[in-house]
């Protein structure tokens, strides 16, 4: 039997794992966001081996109230944007702040209130993505 080779450019590749590396950084860096004002139950889904889905990860977390979802939100921006010059593209949700969502491309962040984060219950919604709980930090 034979197989056909496929070339694959090495600047491809390279591009990829760039990439890659970008997004985990973003990832770092928005969970230090999150805990930089007290987010917590923070859960990263690693949606990428998962076809069809709209973004690579999701960040969810939760505030005890909308004032700490607000400021969460403020600091994932302001960690993004100072660190790696990232801005996300849409966020939605502060006219009432019970849940946030901000859009990496790459990378969607969810910023809960406990009650809201229950009823939804995104991390049950992706249960063939791999789970990663960040402890909180006291």
């Amino acid at each position: 039997m034979h197989f056909a080779q496929f070339a694959v450019p090495l600047q491809s590749i390279t591009h990829y794992y760039i990439l890659m590396e970008q997004t985990k950084e973003l990832i770092k860096t928005i969970t230090a966001g999150i805990q930089e004002k007290k987010g917590s139950h923070i859960v990263i889904a690693d949606l990428s081996k998962i076809e069809g889905t709209i973004c690579k990860y999701f960040i969810i977390c939760q505030g005890n109230s909308p004032s700490q979802v607000e400021a969460i939100t403020e600091s994932v921006g302001d960690y993004a944007r100072n660190q790696l010059k990232e801005k996300p593209t849409h966020v939605v949700g502060l006219e009432n702040a019970q849940w946030v969502a901000m859009d990496y491309t790459d990378v969607l962040v969810h910023i809960f209130l406990p009650d809201v984060r229950e009823y939804y219950d995104l991390e049950h919604l992706w249960d063939d993505a791999k789970l990663t709980h960040i402890p909180d930090i006291d």
